[in-house]
This record gives structure tokens, sequence and C-alpha cells, in this order.
């Protein structure tokens, strides 16, 4: 059967996007990345990328009048690769209206915190300043208002009374590159249905939760 092609969109090192390239290897992995576009011509995780043989595009935002037109073009690449799920992994720009519609549903993020708190940038620094005790990440899908899709799953860690930003997002950082690949694998099994704001996950009771705390 053949696998699930993924494009993923990064601006820097793309770390999330390395650990999707190395559960790709397993031959039951039901996901493979076929094409990484970043905005950023200098972008480290482009040579991850290429060093692991995965194609790769470089869009310049600034070579383009609007958001649009610049979301466009990165659709079109998308598209020529045979695409059939959009990852977004560190990608720092704020999508025109049309993009997420235009991949309802085939589209999702990594957000380093528990949705809907914290949304946007400095989120590490957001949570140590409201006090939280618990932080985590976030996989949801990609809607027109940032941040604000339907939530996938979660992993959650504690904030520690001498966690500093770095810190903290260190410790999420571990939990992401766990929880991504499981959502991808998830989505190029047709176990994810979206009705409304809730994703149901086929095989996973509706009493199970899918907040994952794998830290004490």
């Amino acid at each position: 059967m053949a696998k699930l092609k993924i494009g993923v969109l990064i601006s820097g090192r793309g770390s999330n996007m390395a650990a999707l390239i190395a559960a790709a290897k397993a031959a039951d992995y039901p996901a493979e990345v076929a094409v990484v576009v970043s905005n950023v011509a200098g972008a480290p995780g482009l040579k991850i990328a290429q060093d692991a043989g995965i194609a790769t595009a470089v869009i310049p935002h600034k070579g383009f009048p609007d958001r649009e037109t610049f979301d466009r073009a990165v659709s079109a690449e998308l598209e020529k690769r045979g695409v059939g799920l959009v990852a977004l992994a560190g990608f720092m720009r704020i999508q025109s209206p049309w993009f997420p519609t235009h991949w309802k549903d085939r589209i999702i993020n990594i957000h380093p915190s528990l949705l809907p708190s914290f949304p946007g940038l400095r989120v590490q620094q957001q949570a140590l300043d409201a006090g939280a005790r618990v932080s985590g990440c976030t996989v949801h899908f990609v809607t027109p208002d940032l941040d604000a899709g339907p939530i996938i799953a979660q992993a959650a860690v504690p904030v520690l009374p001498d966690d500093t930003a770095d810190t903290l997002a260190a410790r999420i950082l571990r939990q992401e590159h766990r929880l991504y690949p499981m959502v991808v694998r998830w989505f190029a099994e047709g176990r994810l249905s979206v009705a409304g704001s809730r994703v149901a996950v086929a095989g996973v009771p509706p009493t199970a939760t899918l907040l994952f705390s794998p830290e004490p």
C-alpha cells in the first residue's frame, strides 16, 4: 500500500521535521516526508532533509506582494509532490485564510503549549509568567484562526520551580518529538475524524483521554 506523502513547512532548525523523518524510516510507518519547504534560505532544517535524501524547496516570502500569493506558491509546490498532509514544524509565517481553507482537515501544527492556553509566541515565558504548574504541547488541525483549530492530542510536562523559558522549552520539545509522529501515523491510517471542534480517533474509546503525561 502506498504511503501517505507529507509536506513539511519549516523556517528554522526543523527538529520536529527531523522527528518525522526518523519515524518514517520504520518499515511499518504509513507515511513519508515527500518534500520540505522553507521560507528561509538558510534554515538549518533544509540540510537535515537534504542529507536524508528528501526533496527541498526554498520559497522566500519577501518575494511576494501579499500572504495569499505566497501561500499559493507554497501550495503549488506541495501539490506538485503529491502531498496529502501538510505538517507545520516551526513555520514562522502567519498564513492567509486561503491556505488552511484550501488544505482543510489536511494541515496540522504542533504548538508548544496546552492549547487553548498560551497561543502565539514566547509561550514558555507566558506559562512561567502565569505561574502555570503544567505545560506541554498540542497537535491540532490548522484553521484560519491562529492556534485555534480542533485539538487532536496533547502531552503534558511539569513546570518546575527553577525553570527558565529555555529549560521548559527543552522538556516540552522532547514530547513534541514523540507526539507529532504518532498523530501523523493516526492521520495516515485514516483514524482521525473531525466534527466541529472535536477530533475523534478510531480505536480510542470516547471516554479515554488524549492528554499524555509521560513525565512525573
